[in-house]
């Protein structure tokens, strides 16, 4: 019951980033298609949002397309999230002062994800888009909740862990990690060089929120990171800082 029921929900969601991806009105086949569903559970879908709102239909031809109502849906719950609300102002802050993309992270099992992205003021940056996943050995963000390990802890967690090759760059062996986590944790942030994306640099550092452990990357390209990355670090600490008192105070 609990795999059809995930299922279920992968389905809709699929169909949700069919049109996305798509940017147009699509048929039932076509939204079929580009969803990777059978054209019959997609009908059922398709039948079940429309009722409750979240599509609608056009005739001429006929196709499918959202509404705005998952965007009201989706805009009030962020408009409530915990850290979102308070975090974003200080952290285009600090993306006007470095002028490179500002990521706020939380670990999430055994990745990172992306919970909100402000990408930065140069043409050509580093982008990427909240719900992304990381690995935590491949990211600065994932570095830094590593960081929060103690050096038994980490060891441990490795133990099971196979270390994939995210580029050339990334860190496969176990000690080469190890070392560099226990190093960067000293100076109070980890960097990233080109190990999750090829040729992008990152430096990141966590910070805790009633109780939550989250994480804050700043990240560009390495022609620009690579001479910066103690000069971002003393902006991105100084920053977290900031939202730790910030908040415990509120």
């Amino acid at each position: 019951m609990s795999g059809v029921t995930v299922t279920g929900v992968e389905r809709v969601l699929d169909v949700f980033e069919a049109f996305q991806a798509n940017e147009r009105p699509l048929s039932l086949t076509d939204l079929a298609e580009a969803a990777g569903i059978p054209k019959s559970t997609c009908h059922a879908i398709v039948s079940t949002l429309t009722a409750r709102g979240y599509l609608y239909t056009l005739n001429r031809p006929r196709t499918l397309y959202p509404t705005k109502r998952m965007y009201d849906v989706t805009s009030d719950i962020l408009a409530k999230d915990p850290f979102i609300e308070h975090v974003t102002q200080v952290l285009e802050r600090l993306r006007d002062s470095t002028r490179e993309t500002v990521i706020l992270g939380k670990r999430l099992g055994e990745s990172a994800i992306y919970l909100q992205v402000i990408e930065g003021l140069h043409s050509i940056r580093y982008s990427a888009k909240p719900g992304e996943f990381k690995p935590l050995h491949s990211s600065s963000i994932g570095k830094a909740f590593l960081g929060t390990l103690k050096e038994r802890e980490l060891r441990a967690w490795l133990e099971d862990q196979q270390l994939a090759a995210i580029t050339p760059e990334t860190k496969t062996e176990h000690a080469a990690l190890i070392q560099d986590i226990l190093e960067s944790r000293k100076n109070g942030y980890f960097v990233t060089r080109g190990e999750n994306v090829y040729d992008v640099w990152a430096v990141a550092t966590t910070l805790t929120i009633n109780n939550e452990t989250l994480a804050v990357a700043v990240a560009g390209p390495k022609h620009r990171m690579e001479g910066n990355v103690a000069e971002c670090a003393k902006l991105l600490v100084a920053t977290c800082s900031f939202l730790s008192r910030q908040l415990g105070r509120a």
